[in-house]
């Protein structure tokens, strides 16, 4: 898999109607990099699916982008730790039923769970951990493959963490791991007659609540904001990046 910095997706800046007419389901959607890249996407025109666990979460981010003028979007909660096959065939079952299709796919969810050695980690830890942030990805992104089929342009994005793949990270990082791995493979494999786009973004270092909660004594503002990076991933999602695929990122 071609990996590479991207000062130009770094610096991108989607046009008001980069995402228009499409279709877009962003999952954590109820804060940080997840509810930026649903207000971004739905600046630029899409009509965003809001999938997290946590409804009132979600009920501001779609407050957020009707304040700001945006198409209105929809909420699907979904607790990707719980979440069983049929949880994730009603949600692709529901996207068809009132579009039909599915545009893009941004993958983003994610849990760390604290930081702290491999053989101190609780097997319901790991168990829940590579659920949130490998397994219920990949049980999505196929649940929804038809639906992406049925687009013109149909476009797949994951959140990477490169940064993650260190002592004390466990199963998170070894799930981010799994999930580069699955950009790769996918990308391969999805590149046919009528391709989806598939790709992989590492914001790098971003200020948000799951940040603050693994660096407690960090200072605030000393990353770049949500707001900053979601850009780059309209940019993966929409028709400026059409034709790439299988490119992991770094956006620092």
């Amino acid at each position: 898999m071609p990996t590479e910095t991207a000062p130009e997706q770094a610096e991108y800046t989607p046009s008001p109607d980069a995402l228009a007419n499409r279709v877009v389901m962003v999952t954590g959607a109820s804060s940080g990099i997840g509810r930026a890249c649903a207000c971004a996407c739905a600046k630029a025109g899409a009509t965003v699916i809001l999938l997290a666990r946590d409804v009132p979460r979600l009920e501001q981010t779609y407050d957020q982008i009707r304040e700001a003028g945006g198409p209105e979007p929809v909420i699907l909660p979904l607790d990707l730790n719980g979440a069983t096959i049929d949880d994730y065939a009603r949600v692709a079952e529901q996207i068809g039923k009132d579009f039909g299709r599915l545009d893009g796919l941004l993958n983003n969810a994610g849990l760390v769970g604290g930081l702290r050695p491999m053989r101190l980690l609780e097997p319901s830890d790991w168990t829940r951990l590579a659920r949130v942030n490998l397994l219920g990805p990949w049980l999505l992104t196929q649940a929804c493959l038809p639906l992406l089929d049925q687009a013109e342009d149909p476009a797949i994005a994951f959140t990477l963490d490169k940064q993650s793949r260190r002592a004390y990270w466990g199963a998170y990082g070894v799930a981010k791991a799994g999930v580069a791995g699955l950009v790769d493979i996918l990308a391969q494999e999805l590149n046919g007659d009528h391709p989806i786009r598939v790709n992989g973004i590492d914001p790098g270092p971003v200020e948000t609540r799951l940040r603050q909660q693994n660096y407690p004594g960090e200072s605030g503002n000393s990353h770049s904001a949500p707001e900053q990076v979601a850009p780059a991933f309209v940019y993966f999602l929409g028709s400026d990046s059409r034709g790439i695929t299988g490119r992991t990122v770094h956006l620092k």
